[in-house]
């Protein structure tokens, strides 16, 4: 289907106002409208421009440009400009003691000497559910968002299930909550995004608060998943018990500057955001603070991994595939954000990176399911000490520094019982420790 992206904007000559943006279908757009306004104040004109280098950039936020300047780079022949008379037979005016055009209805009033009037729009594109009030940029975020939240809830009920078994042998770490609390959080956020869009399709307006709340679950459960890759590269909860007093109060500084990051964000975008120049959330100072402080995390996380594999080479089967997974990750969403800003059309901005983010999201957790699931044939299995065992080794008589670091095991499917059937009795047990000053850990079958 032929898509004509004509970025519509509706001005009005005298103060020249920008109302809305809308992209619409070649064959199926409509625009239905209805404007009043007093006689006196004849004649306004509604100006529609084409998002084109010559057309809507060359005259938006141009002050030393006039209104007729402005609308002299419009091509009549093409209906870009709606003289609202009745001279103008398709504008659909009569007078009636005012000038009124039947068609729609939205109501907003300008003093002095700029506009008044009182107008009502309907922009359309067919009457699928799917298509109609969305603009031509938007299509397929409803149905792109629906499939995710079904993958993502899908992804939490394995995690769920994996929690389960880890928990019987006494091997679900805090890591591992946290992951299931970032898993949870994205479906909640894509659950109000999908209900947002929902109500949108439905009525062309939507309830901006539950977007707006869709939007803050998103960016937590992006934080949370950020620290628990920072905390497992420093080997929290597989090769020591703690992370030391230095290391938590930089990881709580880090954090909060990550988050107050995020709030700055948040209020730029509701308060400075621009819809007429189409602007991505990246494309703010804000944004580009969260890049370069996603950038820091990832020389942080490899020094964490490279100290971690230092002290611990055994741990390399989860390491290496780790460190390699999420340095892609780690890059993906400044380079997802510089594209998104330089090398997407406006037109097709939104409903791109929505999919480009919930697939780099996506990935995160598939990688990290994987990674950790509790098999005999997972060769990348992290965790080796059990919950129960780690009061016990910080009480360690060793001392702080001693109590920190787990015992030395390296992970291996020596459990096998055949080529394909791994011995689960056997899968998460852990070689006897003896630590000075207390009894050496039982296996425990």
């Amino acid at each position: 289907m032929l898509l004509a992206f004509i970025c519509f904007f509706l001005l009005f000559l005298q103060d020249w106002v920008f109302l809305t943006r809308f992209c619409f279908l070649t064959d199926f757009g409509r625009l239905d409208f209805r404007f009043r306004y007093p006689k006196s104040r004849c004649c306004q004109n509604i100006l529609l421009y084409f998002d084109d280098s010559s057309q809507w950039p060359a005259v938006y936020k141009t002050p030393d440009k006039d209104c007729y300047q402005k609308e002299a780079v419009l091509r009549p022949e093409n209906n870009q400009v709606i003289n609202l008379t009745t001279r103008y037979t398709w504008s659909g005016c009569v007078v009636r003691h005012t000038w009124s055009c039947d068609f729609m209805h939205c109501i907003v009033g300008f003093g002095g000497d700029g506009l008044q009037l009182e107008y009502e729009m309907k922009l359309t594109n067919g009457q699928s559910f799917w298509t109609q009030h969305f603009s031509a940029d938007q299509f397929g975020i409803l149905e792109t968002n629906i499939t995710f939240l079904v993958i993502f809830f899908m992804v939490f009920l394995l995690s769920c299930y994996f929690a389960y078994n880890l928990k019987g042998r006494q091997l679900l770490h805090t890591t591992y909550k946290m992951f299931m609390t970032a898993a949870g959080l994205e479906v909640l956020s894509l659950l109000f995004h999908c209900v947002y869009w929902g109500l949108y399709a439905t009525d062309g307006v939507g309830t901006g608060s539950l977007k707006l709340l869709g939007k803050f679950l998103f960016s937590v459960s992006f934080l949370v998943f950020l620290l628990m890759l920072i905390l497992l590269g420093k080997g929290f909860t597989v090769t020591r018990a703690r992370i030391s007093h230095s290391g938590s109060v930089k990881l709580s500084v880090y954090m909060t500057v990550y988050t107050i990051t995020y709030v700055v964000l948040f209020i730029y975008e509701a308060e400075f955001f621009d819809p007429g120049e189409v602007l991505y959330a990246y494309d703010s100072p804000a944004g580009y603070g969260l890049m370069g402080l996603q950038l820091v995390a990832y020389v942080w996380f490899c020094y964490a991994v490279l100290v971690s594999l230092k002290h611990y080479p055994e741990k390399q089967p989860f390491y290496v595939p780790f460190f390699t997974t999420y340095t892609l990750w780690f890059f993906a969403v400044p380079v997802m954000a510089l594209i998104a800003n330089f090398g997407i059309p406006r037109w097709a901005r939104e409903k791109i990176v929505n999919g480009i983010q919930l697939g780099i999201h996506l990935y995160a957790h598939i990688v990290f399911l994987v990674i950790t699931r509790p098999s005999a044939a997972n060769k990348n299995f992290p965790y080796h000490v059990r919950t129960s065992q780690i009061g016990i080794l910080l009480s360690s008589p060793k001392g702080e520094e001693g109590g920190e670091g787990f015992p030395h095991h390296a992970y291996g499917n020596r459990s096998f019982l055949g080529d394909s059937q791994p011995n689960f009795t056997e899968l998460f047990s852990i070689q006897s420790v003896k630590i000075p000053g207390m009894s050496p850990a039982v296996k425990k079958p």
